[in-house]
C-alpha cells in the first residue's frame, strides 16, 4: 500500500477536523464566560506586563465570496466612523482596568479590510491604542491589507502608526480563478502595493494564498506561486479554502462542480510547497512558509513556535486581548469572546459595559491537552519531560494516552519515553492526529477538511 493510499484509508481525504487555532476550539465556546470574567481576568495581568492587542474591523468595500469571516460590506465610511467610536470607547474602558506597566508585544489590525480606514482614522485608532499601552522596543505591529484598497496617504498614516509588517492577501493570480471566487486582484496591483509598502520602510512582508479554489490547476497554482515568490515575501501562508456555504451564505456564488476533489487538493499542495521549499523558504507548521531569518523560522528551530487565532507565532505573551465585534481573547484562565453581530457589540460599549458573550474557562485538563495539540501543530512532536514536568499527568498514564494515539495511525507515528514525533510521510494527517487528543466532541459543522 503505497503512503497516498494508506493516508486516504485513515480520514485524509475526507475527515472534517479544526485548524485547532484554539483549544478547545470556538464551537466549543459557551455563555458561562461573560464580561465580568473578562474584567477579572485583565486586572490579573502581571504589572509591567506585555500583552498582545487584536483589533477587528469587519468592514469590506466588495465581499469576497470565498470568505467566511464575518464582515459586512459598505460602500460609505458612516458606519466605518460610527465602528471606530465604539473601538475608542472600549479601548479605553479596557485602559481602566489594565495593570500599571502594561506594554504591547504584538499588534494586530484585521477584518474585514482595515485599509478602508482614513488616514485620519488610522491616527485615531492608533492613538487610542498607544493612550492604554505603548509599544516596546520589539513591538511587532501588522495589518491586513487589501492591494485594492489602499493608497499612499493610508500606508503613510500606517507607517506612522508604528506598521512594522505586512500582511497582504493573494488567494491566486489567476484571472480566472478570481472570477470564480469574486476577487479581482491584479500582479501588477499586488506588486506595487508591495513596492509602496516597502518603500516605507516596512521590511517585513506577509502573504496569503489558497490552494483548493475552483479551476485551480497544478499548472495554475504552480504559475501564482511564482509570481508570488517575486514579491520576496517574508512569511506565506498557504491555506486550503474551505468551502462551507451553509454556514457563508456568499459561498453559494461560487461555482462548487469546479472545486477540486480531496486527492486533487493535496496535489496542489504538495506543488506550491514544493515550489516554496526550492525557493529556500523553511516549513512552518502544517500551512506556513518562512524565509531563514524570519521571527517564525528563528522561533521554529529555538522550540518558542506558538499557535493562536492568526495562525504561528512567535509571540510569547501569555494574553491575547481583541478588541472589535467577534473577537476572541485568550487568558491564562480562559477564552473571552465579544458579541458577533455590530450591532450587539456596539450597544454593549455604548452602555460601558464589555460586550463578551461567551468563552471558556480552562481545566488543568485542558491547559495540558492544548499543550500537547500546539506542540503537536508547530513541531510534530509531543515531548513527555516537557508535559510531566508542566502538568499533574504521571509518565505511565502519558505514555498510555500518546500510545493510544499512535495506534489509531499504524505503522505512522513513533512513541518511546520521550514522547511522540510525527515522521514527514505521516505530516498532512497532523490535524486528525490531534484530534485523537480532542476531550471535547468534533461534530464536523463548519470544520473545513483536512486537506
Amino acid at each position: 500500500m503505497d503512503t497516498k493510499t494508506q493516508l486516504g484509508k485513515l480520514g485524509l481525504f475526507d475527515a472534517k477536523v479544526p485548524r485547532y487555532t484554539s483549544y478547545p476550539t470556538a464551537p466549543h465556546f459557551n455563555s458561562g464566560v461573560g464580561a465580568d470574567d473578562f474584567s477579572s481576568w485583565i486586572r490579573a495581568i502581571p504589572e509591567n506586563g506585555e500583552i498582545s492587542l487584536y483589533v477587528h474591523v469587519p468592514f469590506c468595500r466588495r465581499l469576497c465570496w470565498f470568505c467566511a469571516c464575518r464582515t459586512q460590506g459598505t460602500q460609505t465610511d458612516k458606519p466605518v466612523v460610527a465602528y471606530l467610536e465604539t473601538l475608542k470607547a472600549e479601548l479605553a474602558m479596557l485602559g481602566k482596568l489594565l495593570p500599571k506597566g502594561v506594554r504591547l508585544s504584538r499588534l494586530h489590525w484585521g477584518g474585514g479590510t482595515p485599509t478602508l480606514l482614513s488616514p485620519g482614522m488610522i491616527d485615531e485608532l492608533a492613538g487610542a491604542i498607544r493612550a492604554i499601552a505603548p509599544f516596546t522596543d520589539k513591538t511587532e505591529f501588522s495589518v491586513e491589507i487589501d492591494p485594492n484598497e489602499v493608497d499612499g496617504p493610508r500606508l503613510d498614516a500606517l507607517a506612522a502608526a508604528g506598521m512594522n509588517r505586512a500582511s497582504i492577501g493573494v488567494q491566486d493570480f489567476d484571472e480566472k480563478i478570481q472570477q470564480s471566487i469574486g476577487r479581482q486582484q491584479s500582479y501588477d496591483i499586488t506588486r506595487h502595493a508591495a513596492d509602496e509598502i516597502r518603500s516605507r520602510g516596512v521590511t517585513s512582508l506577509n502573504a496569503d494564498i489558497l490552494y483548493g479554489l475552483p479551476h485551480q490547476t497544478n499548472a495554475r497554482i504552480t504559475e501564482s506561486v511564482q509570481k508570488l515568490l517575486s514579491l520576496n515575501p517574508d512569511r506565506v501562508a498557504l491555506y486550503g479554502y474551505a468551502h462551507v456555504p451553509w454556514m457563508a451564505k456568499r459561498q453559494q456564488m461560487i461555482p462548487s462542480e469546479a472545486l477540486p476533489t480531496p486527492q486533487e487538493r493535496l496535489a496542489l499542495f504538495e506543488t506550491a510547497r514544493k515550489l516554496f521549499l526550492w525557493d529556500n523558504y523553511a516549513e512552518i507548521g502544517i500551512d506556513h512558509f518562512a524565509t531563514p531569518d524570519d521571527g517564525l523560522a528563528i522561533a521554529q528551530k529555538a522550540g518558542r513556535l506558538r499557535r493562536n487565532f492568526q495562525g504561528y507565532t512567535d509571540d510569547t505573551s501569555d494574553v491575547l486581548i481583541g478588541v472589535g465585534a467577534s473577537s476572541i481573547s485568550r487568558f491564562p484562565q480562559g477564552y473571552a469572546q465579544n458579541a458577533p453581530a455590530t450591532g450587539a457589540h456596539t450597544g454593549a460599549i455604548r452602555e460601558g459595559r464589555f460586550s463578551v458573550t461567551r468563552g471558556h474557562r480552562f481545566s488543568p485538563d485542558d491547559k495540558m491537552r492544548g499543550r500537547m495539540i500546539e506542540a503537536l501543530m508547530c513541531d510534530f512532536r509531543i515531548d513527555a519531560g516537557e508535559i510531566t514536568r508542566s502538568f499533574d499527568i504521571a509518565p505511565a498514564a502519558l505514555a498510555a494516552m500518546l500510545q493510544e494515539v499512535s495506534e489509531a495511525f499504524p505503522g505512522l507515528l513513533r512513541t518511546d519515553q520521550g514522547g511522540l514525533f510525527v515522521p514527514p510521510a505521516a505530516r498532512p494527517l497532523t490535524r486528525m492526529i490531534a484530534r485523537h487528543l480532542d476531550a471535547y466532541a468534533v461534530d464536523g459543522a463548519g470544520h473545513s477538511s483536512a486537506i
